[in-house]
């Protein structure tokens, strides 16, 4: 008998290793463009083995010897099947071409039709570049921060802005990446517009939970977006004129196949029509502007070795030339070098920098600054041991340097100065995650990262006693470590499909966040201010759990989702009454910490084929803290709390050149502190304040629509398009914000006035492709 088994195991085992696998790699492309592909199909027909495209384009597949039935596809382009016969590790490099699925539907959706259900990833959205273009949005600006606000779980921080919140975190909570890059202040005028031009980008994923090990540095979200690489094929261009700005995008083959480029710039001309107008009051000197610029160029070596470089240079302008003005900006530069290793193990090795800066002048005499800047190198490794498991890791470094605020008087060396001590960082890390398929019905991702916060010198570190008086000082030498921090952050989500239209999935993170935004208003404005963790302000720790369920309906063409999520947080922070952000330095012994709680339930109904197509999202949540000697040490609603969330989506072609959008929204108001009463000193009319965040701000809701036209089709190489947006289209004018004075009428009393932003608003965009 046990002859028997030994032969059986013997020659089971001879079996096995007689199979032969060999490696299928290669990058997916668009055949018209050459742009990389994110997220493209690669399955073979016999088996149920398969993979998709990285953020390159790139893929690798282990397959047995032999023929396969391999099909390429990628959603809005035409799928190609071909036959392999796989004899040694092969490289396949396939473009696909766009494809109109038909000509009266249009698509919302930019992964593969049942990816909701089949991925283990979950509280997650990708957006399509294309759908976000005919979105009726304030000034006729495309935005991808105010798309995303239409999503499940991501709020927006006031009325019209660009700023938001993902379940109940602060705004400084979320990661913005540009090419990887941080992009610390996301938005122009005041907020109003992000800095992000449509026409540059290539794609944009929001990870609300289940955030992969990959990421880290942030406690909420994280938004990524890449640049397109540069048409390598033929040289176009796009241009359009707006409300506001215009913008010229230029892309095209420096050599065909090998090396592109792209450059991309905007500008508001606010300043130019004013001094076009007979207006005294405005003259040459005037500065009242915004701009961006986007660059990127695309090389590829070989097979094997492929560069980038490019780069974000944008800023805001408002004042008078050489007399007094207020400016800010961001600039971003990545360099990026993959590298292939054998066939299955695929390099990213990224140099970056990012620079946040505010400054306000008054002639010679006043000037006054603050900011903050880091560079990075990091290196990130994707292993493809087998079709069912993709392993990443990876290690990253990061030195940051705050300027929390320098005012300077004058111009002699005797003049006033009050300049904040520069502040430095180090952040590192290290990481590993491996995404498997278990079984055909289970899938799972999980990994670790392990994170490191050095506060270093030089500089001096104060103490202070419980009066917020400093005790002690002590200075630190450059690079020398005056605090340590370190987390271990896990991450894990799993996917079992019940059927082949839906599933369920778990998931749980632990973010840990060493950066903090001081800021006094919810939506962010170029005041704010970046400060390093350190003795007193500890880091920020999320723990969230979330689970759902998932359905499509119509052969994929409806997709529907509930999920409910909780987070704890660990050292949340929030002021002392009273407490002045700017040019404080007492400040961080003003800032108190203490923990947090969110939770909430979301769904989700898209229809992504048709043509009608378009989401219906609604959130209800609760966001509370509680921190010793602020309200008592009771729970308190979070400023960003919002019980209600509603938005309406939708999109439809009446003809093959017209296209009609619409969005509703509603949600309830912001919790915010009023004062429940007053008392007189002096004739003087004093507010008297209780309970923080105690009141709600009025109910908000608003319409907007959006006409997109296509121009007729000309013989000449150009194609025109039209846009018509009317914002806020039955004109209601929603509380931007509240504010109390004693009554002119009743001397004595106080009132509460209503200020309000935006009523209707019609805009009109030329938008030009050749």
């Amino acid at each position: 008998m046990l002859k028997r088994i030994l032969s059986i195991l013997f020659l089971t085992l001879t079996f096995v290793y007689a199979v032969t696998n060999y490696s299928l790699r290669g990058v997916i492309s668009d055949a018209s463009t050459g742009e990389d592909l994110i997220g493209a199909a690669i399955s073979v027909d016999e088996s149920s083995s398969g993979t998709f495209t990285n953020s390159y384009g790139f893929y690798s597949l282990t397959l047995p010897e032999g023929e396969h039935q391999v099909t390429f596809s990628f959603m809005g382009y035409t799928s190609i099947k071909t036959e392999i016969d796989l004899s040694k590790n092969s490289i396949i490099n396939m473009e696909l071409i766009s494809s109109v699925i038909a000509l009266n539907e249009v698509t919302v959706t930019a992964d593969r039709p049942d990816n909701n259900v089949s991925s283990t990833q979950m509280s997650v959205a990708k957006l399509d570049i294309k759908a976000i273009e005919i979105m009726p949005v304030l000034f006729g600006e495309s935005d991808i921060l105010k798309t995303i606000q239409l999503l499940p779980g991501i709020s927006s921080a006031s009325e019209g802005s660009t700023g938001f919140s993902v379940r109940g975190g602060a705004n400084d909570e979320n990661l913005i990446l540009l090419d990887e890059a941080t992009v610390y202040s996301p938005s122009h005028l005041m907020g109003f517009i992000s800095v992000f031009n449509s026409d540059a980008l290539n794609d944009v994923t929001v990870y609300k939970g289940g955030i992969p090990a990959y990421y880290g540095g942030r406690a909420s979200s994280v938004i990524d977006v890449s640049m397109n690489n540069g048409n390598n094929k033929k040289f176009s261009g796009r241009a359009g004129i707006g409300l506001i700005s215009s913008r010229l995008t230029l892309e095209g083959p420096i050599i065909k196949d090998k090396c592109s480029f792209i450059i991309s710039g905007r500008r508001s001309y606010a300043d130019i029509i004013l001094k076009a107008l007979p207006l005294d009051m405005i003259t040459n000197d005037t500065q009242l502007y915004f701009y961006d610029l986007n660059a990127k160029l695309n090389f590829k070596l070989n097979d094997d070795n492929r560069v980038f470089f490019s780069g974000y240079f944008g800023e805001d302008v408002f004042g008078f030339k050489d007399i007094m003005g207020t400016s800010w900006g961001n600039t971003t530069f990545t360099g990026r070098w993959n590298h292939i290793f054998g066939n299955k193990l695929f390099s990213n090795l990224s140099v970056i920098y990012s620079k946040y800066d505010y400054g306000f002048k008054l002639s010679d005499q006043i000037s006054m600054s603050s900011g903050i800047d880091n560079y990075t190198v990091k290196e990130d490794l994707t292993y493809f041991p087998n079709p069912n498991n993709t392993v990443k890791m990876g290690l990253n470094a990061s030195r940051y340097k705050f300027n929390p605020g320098r005012l300077i008087t004058g111009t002699d060396s005797s003049d006033f100065r009050l300049i904040m001590d520069e502040q430095y960082s180090l952040e590192s890390g290290a990481y590993i995650s491996n995404k498997h398929q278990i079984t055909p019905l289970l899938g799972a991702e999980y990994g670790l990262r392990f994170s490191m916060y050095d506060q270093l010198g030089p500089g001096w570190i104060y103490s202070y006693d419980d009066d917020n008086v400093k005790t002690d000082s002590t200075w630190y030498d450059d690079w020398e470590t005056a605090q340590y921090y370190w987390n271990l952050e896990p991450r894990i989500s799993f996917n079992y499909r019940l059927t082949g239209q839906n599933s369920i999935k778990a998931s749980y993170n632990r973010m840990a966040q060493y950066l903090h935004m001081l800021s006094n208003s919810t939506s962010g404005q170029a005041t704010d201010v970046w400060i390093s963790s350190s003795t007193l302000v500890k880091p920020l720790i999320v723990d969230q759990f979330a689970l759902g369920y998932f359905h499509n309906f119509d052969d994929n063409n409806i997709e529907t989702s509930i999920e409910v999520y909780y987070k704890d947080m660990q050292n949340v922070s929030d002021f002392e009454d009273g407490t002045n952000i700017m040019f404080n330095d007492k400040i961080e012994s003003q800032i108190l910490n203490g923990k947090g709680r969110s939770y909430g339930l979301e769904l989700y109904i898209k229809k992504k084929f048709g043509k009608l197509t378009g989401w219906f999202s609604y959130t209800l949540a609760r966001t509370e803290h509680q921190i010793e000697n602020i309200n008592d040490g009771d729970w308190y609603p979070a400023k960003y709390d919002r019980s209600h969330d509603l938005s309406i989506v939708m999109n439809y072609k009446i003809t093959d050149r017209l296209t009609v959008s619409g969005t509703w929204v509603y949600y309830t108001g912001n919790a915010v502190t009023f004062p429940s009463g007053q008392y007189i000193i002096e004739d003087q009319v004093i507010p008297y304040y209780t309970e923080r965040n105690g009141y709600r701000m009025p109910d908000y809701h608003r319409m907007d629509l959006n006409f997109h036209l296509d121009g007729k089709e000309h013989k000449r190489n150009y194609t025109t398009a039209w846009d018509f947006s009317i914002y806020n289209v039955y004109n209601r004018y929603n509380a931007y914000s509240i504010y109390f004075r004693e009554s002119e009428t009743t001397p004595g009393d106080m009132e509460a006035v209503q200020l309000a932003l935006f009523g209707i608003v019609p805009s009109i965009t030329f938008n030009l492709n050749f």
